[in-house]
């Protein structure tokens, strides 16, 4: 009696101890379920204009993020472009340790510090991730006679130094230091007109006031669908690899690149997203997942199609190492072409 006793206190003990197991499970599973997460609302920096492609990326983001309800903090886009972007990231470099700011970037990443002189490195922020890269595409007015990149450059040469106008977004940035190195490819030489964002370059050039830009496609495609404007190249090694028509007879891979054009230079640019310096694993870690997320929506796979994105995307120490090697490829280009603080 007594060892039956025991023996039923035994498997009484045995059971208690294994819910007890169980709940320790449990209770560890949760908590590494409630890893971190926004408990306000988060600022999303754009160090550019509005209408441009940073701030068309952005703004699509934030809706992708309501519509499928991946946060539960709301995401504010906030366009801080002084400085050529520099006040946009000096206010995440300067919110060390608040997980509640990240910032979408471009080129002005690299080119606003080494043009400037201001004191900031992407260094000085936490690289998060690449969302894709952007390609950049040579406009021209659709009303012009030019058919192709060599008329039109033909056209720039005929004119003379200086007397036709590129239009790009800022100074000292990707779309003139583009813009320098179609002149030094093709010997023309133009009148660069900077803008603040790309949508107004697009609305600047469908009015006639510039006569070609190297606007992004997210950033003239509108204009391009109206046949307010003509897509002369692109200035990749390949063509981009999307074959729906996107005007009534062109989509975005019958667009040449500016090699097959004739004109010998390309350039792409840096869509990531940043998050402020001193953050933690865990909160680095949320923003990954979070844009992990974003990417595997039906909504940004219609928006890379359609803006004719390159789709590489890296984290991690793959991004780091193509930021560094970005930064190197920057200096170079602006060195060449006299940008570089004095």
């Amino acid at each position: 009696m007594v060892k039956a006793i025991h023996t039923r206190l035994s498997s009484s003990l045995v059971k208690a101890a294994t819910g007890l197991i169980a709940i320790a499970a449990l209770a560890a599973t949760t908590a590494a379920s409630a890893a971190w997460e926004p408990t306000k609302p988060v600022e999303f920096v754009v160090p550019a204009g509005t209408g441009g492609g940073a701030d068309q990326m952005a703004r699509l983001m934030q809706g992708i993020i309501v519509k499928h309800k991946l946060m539960n903090q709301s995401l504010i886009v906030v366009n801080k472009s002084g400085g050529a972007g520099a006040e946009g990231f000096l206010s995440v470099k300067e919110a060390k340790g608040d997980p509640h700011k990240i910032i979408i970037t471009l080129s002005n990443l690299f080119t606003t510090p080494l043009a400037t002189g201001v004191p900031f490195n992407w260094k000085d922020m936490t690289p998060v991730s690449m969302m894709a890269l952007d390609q950049f595409v040579l406009w021209t007015n659709a009303e012009k006679p030019y058919k192709t990149a060599k008329e039109y450059l033909d056209a720039v040469k005929a004119a003379g130094p200086s007397k036709m106008k590129m239009g790009g977004t800022g100074s000292k940035q990707e779309d003139q230091i583009l813009t320098v190195g179609i002149e030094k490819a093709t010997g023309t030489k133009f009148i660069y007109v900077p803008f603040k964002g790309g949508g107004e370059v697009a609305v600047q050039l469908v009015g006639g006031h510039i006569d070609s830009s190297v606007n992004n496609p997210a950033e003239a495609v509108a204009q391009w669908r109206a046949g307010k404007l003509r897509a002369m190249c692109v200035f990749d090694d390949t063509r981009m690899p999307y074959k729906a028509k996107v005007t009534d007879t062109q989509s975005w891979n019958d667009i040449p690149t500016c090699k097959e054009a004739g004109v010998p230079t390309d350039y792409v640019m840096l869509r990531g997203i940043f998050a402020a310096p001193g953050i933690s694993a865990d909160q680095l870690a949320y923003y990954v997942n979070l844009l992990k997320k974003v990417r595997e929506t039906p909504d940004w796979k219609e928006y890379m199609e359609k803006g004719a994105f390159n789709q590489t995307t890296m984290s991690g120490a793959d991004f780091s190492k193509w930021l560094t090697t970005a930064e190197e490829n920057h200096r170079s280009l602006m060195k060449e072409a006299g940008f570089l603080a004095k």
